[in-house]
């Protein structure tokens, strides 16, 4: 079996050891201004992580645990996700996840800070959005205005990225897409275009690194592959099985209403039940339905 110099980004245990560790928060500082369009007068400078468990406040409520969790020095919140499988309800749960990470706020009204929730997801999640990135806040219907400023939300959809080529990429963002999409599949040739434009990124490939993985953390890694292609293999066989399914019932239906027509046709002419039945495979029951 060969393997990749990189490991892939985007399994849990790696995408935490680059984004959500303190020995790499220059890193998710650059990610976080990088995908948010962040100028001078509003970039991230400094950022504190918090604990990506959020505490239920009431027993009814269920626990909360984000992929990354932090705050800038104006106290504006970020939710970093990385979202491996199409999760029904996917959205919905992104926008709870920003609302707990707001309503945890102990200052006054005034003093409530922004909401950020980024989503690097490797299926679709907005089948009639042809772009790979969408950016969701508050707007008035009518006017189109930004009153309520609170929230946003940012979705990366890998799966409509349609570069698969360094030399393709043209700014930062694209940069960032290729690295998640095609991190495990980089060739050092690549790497060095990719460090020459964007060092931050190379920095986050040297986390990916495989030869400077512990042993216990490859395999770790390796099980965790393992089980996440072990559950894509299911799904795909439940999936098939289910157009086979669906392939069947469809033929069973055209030759029951075909059955159908038939006999009432039949029934029509005064043909006798015995012989629709024989002739149609139906029973007298249901043919006497039919009257």
């Amino acid at each position: 079996m060969s393997f990749s110099k990189f490991l892939d980004p985007k399994l849990d245990l790696t995408f935490k050891k680059i984004f959500g560790t303190k020995k790499n928060k220059k890193i998710l500082i650059h990610f976080l201004n990088d995908i948010l369009g962040c100028t001078e007068v509003n970039i991230i400078q400094e950022i504190e992580f918090i604990n990506t468990v959020i505490n239920p406040e009431t027993p009814s409520e269920r626990q909360s645990i984000v992929d990354v969790l932090c705050q800038d020095s104006v106290g504006n919140k970020f939710v970093v996700e990385m979202q491996l499988a199409r999760d029904k309800g996917f959205e919905k749960r992104a926008q709870l996840y920003a609302a707990k990470v707001y309503s945890r706020q102990t200052d006054k009204y005034a003093n409530l800070q922004k909401v950020f929730f980024i989503a690097i997801s490797n299926c679709t999640l907005f089948p009639d959005k042809s772009n790979y990135i969408s950016s969701h806040t508050i707007r008035d219907d009518e006017t189109n205005e930004h009153d309520l400023k609170d929230f946003q939300f940012v979705f990366i959809e890998l799966s409509k990225f349609p570069k698969n080529k360094v030399e393709q990429l043209t700014n930062i963002v694209e940069r960032w897409c290729f690295f998640f999409k095609y991190a495990d599949e980089t060739t050092d040739e690549d790497l060095k275009k990719i460090a020459k434009e964007a060092p931050i990124i190379k920095l986050a490939y040297d986390e990916l690194d495989r030869e400077r993985w512990e042993g216990k953390e490859l395999t770790v890694y390796e099980t965790r592959m393992m089980d996440l292609q072990k559950e894509e293999g299911i799904l795909e066989y439940k999936f098939e099985e289910g157009i086979e399914k669906g392939r069947e019932e469809g033929i069973e239906k055209g030759r029951k209403a075909r059955e159908i027509e038939m006999a009432k046709a039949m029934l029509a002419n005064n043909v006798d039940v015995d012989a629709i039945a024989k002739y149609t495979g139906l029973s007298s029951s249901e043919i006497e339905k039919l009257n």
